[in-house]
């Protein structure tokens, strides 16, 4: 039988609104390892253990299966739709005018609801490769990133924020000087903004810009992303579970050094998404959130575990005459066209 965990007992946090969700939520990107049914009964289990945030996108491939599964427990009355924060994302190849509402309507039918509680535009550019692509993979109509475009976009997010149709909108791997430029031209504010997070990736600038602005980090890859595809590997990644600064809070505490990741998440102030199909792993992923904090010190040691190492390249976004990865990330200055 599922252990439950009381989701009164998941710490919150509190968005500018004003309203409170949970302060980890399930992924459910199978990584090309795992497929829709599996990932759809992971979330069954998850509702029933007691997650109330998960995180979706229609590229994923499996809304439609995962959404049956919410249909079941709504009906069964598992669970409260007021009870869940169910995100979603639309996909570059759907960005633009009306587009975006197209996306957003497929997303809202798979996923069985009357409104999504926050709509994430995925990357911040139309680049688009099929599923599940080789790593070389290259789109020869790919463009560097554009304000102009991306505020079209923009505004049909904010439509769908107007029209009631998602209650919180958001970005998704953007960098300082992206927000920067499009921030100052929205009419709407994004509430939520996803972004890679791992010990060995803290990213500190861009989350305390985001916190300045009163934005929500969400974490993607919180504990490193071991089962990320093949393509988004290279021999230079860094394994957070495995790094010394780890695995010594991990051997305090008796626990994984995948929990250690976790608790760490939380209590800097992001909200982790980790995505696992095993039910041990995601009921303990949940119940770490409710007991043995980490020490202030502790924390301060993890800091340590800074190692620059960004594990999602996006690489198959690039364009014709981009260097490399970096220039996705503007590590070289921004590049727009």
């Amino acid at each position: 039988m599922t252990e439950f965990i009381n989701p009164s007992l998941v710490p919150k946090r509190k968005l500018i609104t004003g309203e409170e969700i949970p302060c980890i939520g399930m992924g459910t990107f199978g990584s090309d390892r795992f497929s829709p049914d599996q990932v759809a009964q992971a979330v069954a289990g998850a509702i029933r253990c007691g997650y109330r945030m998960f995180d979706c996108a229609s590229v994923y491939g499996n809304e439609a299966l995962i959404g049956r599964v919410f249909e079941q427990a709504l009906a069964e009355g598992v669970v409260q739709r007021d009870e869940l924060f169910i995100t979603s994302k639309v996909w570059n190849d759907m960005h633009g005018k009306g587009d975006v509402l197209l996306s957003c309507a497929k997303s809202l039918q798979d996923l069985q609801l009357d409104y999504i509680d926050a709509y994430f535009v995925h990357w911040p550019f139309p680049n688009y490769h099929a599923p599940g692509c080789d790593g070389d993979s290259r789109n020869p109509d790919s463009k560097p990133f554009s304000v102009e475009r991306f505020m079209e976009t923009w505004r049909q997010m904010e439509r769908l924020y107007d029209l009631g149709l998602v209650r919180h909108i958001g970005m998704s791997s953007m960098t300082i000087p992206k927000l920067e430029a499009v921030l100052p031209l929205c009419r709407i504010k994004p509430t939520v903004i996803e972004m890679e997070l791992h010990p060995c990736f803290q990213q500190q600038a861009l989350f305390d810009y985001v916190i300045a602005h009163n934005i929500q980090p969400i974490g993607f890859c919180p504990i490193g992303s071991p089962t990320r595809p093949q393509r988004d590997m290279t021999p230079d990644d860094v394994a957070d579970i495995e790094v010394p600064e780890v695995v010594e809070v991990a051997k305090a505490h008796r626990i994984h050094p995948a929990v250690v990741c976790l608790k760490w998440a939380v209590q800097r102030g992001q909200i982790p998404i980790p995505f696992s199909v095993h039910e041990n792993e995601y009921v303990s992923n949940l119940r770490c959130t409710t007991e043995d904090p980490l020490t202030d010190a502790e924390m301060d040691s993890l800091r340590n575990a800074e190692r620059d190492c960004r594990l999602i390249k996006g690489q198959v976004f690039l364009w014709p005459g981009a260097s490399d990865w970096h220039d996705l990330w503007d590590e070289d200055g921004v590049i727009v066209e």
